[in-house]
């Protein structure tokens, strides 16, 4: 499988125990099942034992994760219904990545259609895999500073609701498990030192009168 390009650049551990390029050998492999959002992909692999068995990967698109920060220095939360769970569940703007695009235009769009915002600057946080033992999708996880609200443009059969905290009670939250979304908490706790380095640098203007 094709994995991002700057999660192929990591460091070789090198050494006379490194782990194996390619500790598994795929014999054989076939799509069980596709739908618009992910497919089943099932391959007859020889193990690093020298066996041989099957094993069944999710392939699924990409997807970006934005954790919105308004002028006034609230952070932008969704609340939305999970069928599987039958729950609400806290989340950041998120979704997946459509074929060709750009990551930050992805960014824009899901920030732009579950919470109305639009963001004066956006940066890449970091990026990471959310299922490695069984599926192929990676996130990468934006910082949406200057979020001026608008209408939200949610897709059919989405059910959210929009709310603005302050920065430090959603770092609790996401630090607490209140945030029961791990993706979601993930990106909130990755971008914490930059919320906060935010929040000092506006504290310390407020002092001098800048």
């Amino acid at each position: 499988m094709q994995m991002p390009q700057s999660l192929q650049s990591r460091d070789d551990p090198g050494g006379e125990d490194a782990a194996p390029d390619e500790p598994y050998q795929t014999l054989s492999s076939r799509t069980i099942w596709r739908s618009p959002w992910y497919a089943l992909r099932e391959d007859r692999v020889r193990f690093p034992d020298g066996s041989e068995g099957q094993y069944t990967v999710v392939e699924k698109a990409a997807s970006v994760y934005v954790v919105p920060v308004t002028h006034d220095g609230q952070l932008v939360l969704i609340r939305n219904y999970r069928y599987p769970l039958g729950r609400w569940l806290w989340e950041v703007p998120a979704g997946g990545v459509l074929p060709g695009a750009a990551f930050d235009e992805m960014a824009h769009r899901e920030l732009l259609e579950e919470a109305g915002g639009q963001a004066e600057s956006l940066e890449k946080v970091a990026e990471f895999y959310t299922m490695p033992g069984i599926g192929t999708e990676s996130a990468h996880v934006f910082l949406a500073r200057g979020v001026t609200l608008g209408q939200p443009q949610p897709e059919a059969g989405e059910a959210m609701e929009r709310h603005l905290l302050p920065v430090e009670d959603v770092l609790r939250m996401a630090a607490s498990g209140e945030i029961e979304d791990g993706l979601s908490a993930l990106a909130i706790l990755l971008c914490a030192p930059r919320l906060q380095m935010s929040k000092k640098s506006g504290e310390d203007r407020n002092l001098t009168g800048a």
